[in-house]
């Protein structure tokens, strides 16, 4: 049996795994770890193994994983996702669907200093659903609303999961995060865009909330002056190359612990930002570690470099091979998480698409494309069936919403990611513009 059948052979087990509910890393070391033994041996295994954590978790720029997740739980304790919500409120509330749009704002102010779009999804379901329900907004709309504008957690800088795709394809942190900001507020005004046509045809599904005098309106923007400060002395200072993505993520999760104090946040909830920012770093960095086993064995089988090389004497248009990437991500997403998806395609795709010629792209140009690329239609499979994980938070929080309900209410929203993610592929400069400004 050659290597890359074997290749196939294990990349099937584990999606049969994955099926079976076994965690992702669990899958990832049995079939990349049964695939090395296959076609090596168990003792070239074990020597792998021996040395594998220590080179995978002794990689400095890891660092800025759980100092990301820390920043988010400290600002979800210290009360900033509420005060974001209430400024964009103020703004904008009065309009038709204003509400809902302020809900959408406040997700992609918190997901610039959260990173998580999970994370995103429960914080401003908790803070904006009770003001959905008083305004008598529709729960479909208000439901995928909320979850939609949760998946700009992991799209508007920063992001941990592009930080790890950057980590795994060698590339610039900072650019990755500046190529990402422009996807990133084109998606929230999309989002925007889907609210006010929906309610323009239906005013009954979001109707107008209250307006606020200036005096409050301008209380309220007081209010967020201390968040808008660190996003932009954070992201700032890692786009003018001021200082590194992890000194970045060092002062920008610094300046939100104290802002959390002062806001009101005490030990206990300190304690609590330290152990849910544990436990999620401990569960990525043992996925990192299965999809370690998993790429060395990959390796060794010669998989990627065979499909890459098929690939390119395929014959076929740079283009299609791009779009049956995009609709086998759409695919993987509805059962697959965003983490796990970036692991365990990035190995295989990322050699592919690094050997097509596409618009004149160079190879760091191109790395940075697909990376904003992978991002965005990874996310649109947190709000697809039947996995949706934003949509089963926010049902969640919202009981009386069916599933049915909160899933119809999201379709109107994937509509604006595939609009998204088509201009994306034929106008790569929305993701490049910035990074080639700032050099």
């Amino acid at each position: 049996m050659t290597g890359t059948e074997v290749g196939g052979i294990a990349l099937a087990g584990m999606l049969v795994l994955l099926v079976l509910r076994v965690p992702i890393a669990v899958a990832m070391m049995l079939a990349g770890g049964s695939g090395y033994v296959v076609l090596s041996g168990v003792d070239p295994l074990l020597s792998y193994l021996k040395s594998a954590a220590f080179a995978r978790y002794s990689n400095y720029d890891l660092s800025v994983v759980p100092m990301f997740l820390l920043m988010g739980n400290l600002a979800s304790r210290g009360g900033l996702s509420a005060s974001m919500f209430r400024a964009a409120n103020a703004l904008i509330g009065h309009f038709r669907g204003g509400i809902a749009m302020a809900a959408v704002v406040a997700s992609a102010g918190f997901g610039a200093i959260c990173g998580s779009s999970l994370a995103t999804a429960a914080t401003m379901g908790e803070v904006a659903l009770p003001e959905l329900r008083k305004s008598r907004y529709d729960p479909g709309l208000a439901a995928g609303a909320l979850a939609a504008g949760g998946t700009l957690g992991i799209l508007i800088p920063p992001s941990i999961v592009l930080a790890i795709y950057a980590i795994l394809t060698e590339q610039n942190i900072a650019k990755l995060f500046t190529a990402a900001f422009v996807p990133g507020v084109i998606a929230t005004l999309g989002y925007m865009a889907v609210i006010g046509i929906l309610v323009r045809v239906n005013p009954r599904l979001g109707p107008a909330g209250e307006r606020m005098s200036w005096t409050r309106r301008l209380h309220a923007l007081a209010d967020v002056w201390p968040v808008v400060l660190i996003f932009v002395v954070m992201l700032g200072g890692m786009y003018g190359g001021v200082f590194s993505a992890t000194e970045g993520a060092a002062i920008g999760t610094g300046a939100t612990l104290v802002l959390a104090f002062v806001r009101g946040m005490r030990w206990a909830g300190l304690r609590a930002s330290i152990l849910g920012a544990a436990r999620a770093t401990g569960m990525i960095f043992l996925i990192l570690l299965g999809a370690d086993v998993l790429n060395a064995f990959l390796a060794l089988s010669q998989l990627p470099v065979e499909l890459a090389t098929w690939v390119q004497g395929s014959g076929l248009a740079p283009l299609a091979i791009v779009t049956a990437v995009v609709v086998l991500y759409v695919i993987l997403g509805c059962v697959m998480d965003s983490l796990s998806m970036i692991l365990l395609t990035i190995p295989i795709f990322f050699p592919m698409i690094m050997g097509l010629d596409l618009w004149g792209l160079g190879p760091a140009e191109k790395a940075i494309w697909f990376g904003v690329l992978s991002l965005m239609v990874v996310e649109i499979g947190l709000i697809t069936p039947p996995v949706g994980m934003n949509v089963y938070i926010i049902s969640s929080i919202s009981r009386d919403v069916p599933m049915g309900v909160a899933f119809r209410g999201v379709a109107p929203f994937l509509v604006s990611d595939l609009v998204r993610v088509v201009l994306l592929i034929a106008f790569p400069a929305l993701s490049l513009a910035l990074v080639r400004l700032m050099g």
